[in-house]
């Protein structure tokens, strides 16, 4: 008597086709990364509102802020590469939550030193 053939046979003689999810993936992820992108963008944007002085020519900091990220997305608008893509955006979050916490801390500073000077009075 024999046994019936086991699950990895009878699929090994079988074609294989892939399941429709696969196909979707990268557009899925493409999607998902562009939507990761104008998030990212955006917050870019709403952050640099806060640099409201001028550096030493007298342009604004915010709308230079603005111009700089404004041209790296276009740069990379075209990128293809999914590792590559996550890779600049996981660098574009980190710089933007680096800067956050040190424009956080200095302000944090400010306002400590504000509160001090107005003790001695």
């Amino acid at each position: 008597t024999q046994s019936p053939p086991s699950s990895a046979a009878s699929a090994a003689s079988e074609p294989t086709t892939a399941p429709r999810t696969a196909m979707a993936t990268p557009l899925f992820q493409r999607s998902f990364q562009n939507k990761e992108a104008l998030h990212l963008y955006r917050e870019i944007l709403r952050f640099s509102r806060k640099f409201h002085w001028c550096n030493e020519k007298g342009e604004p900091w915010n709308q230079i802020l603005r111009e700089n990220a404004r041209k790296e997305f276009e740069q990379s608008r075209h990128e293809t590469d999914p590792l590559l893509i996550a890779k600049m955006l996981a660098v574009g979050r980190q710089c933007l939550l680096d800067t956050q916490y040190k424009f956080d801390m200095a302000e944090m500073k400010i306002m400590q030193n504000i509160e001090n000077t107005r003790d001695r009075r």
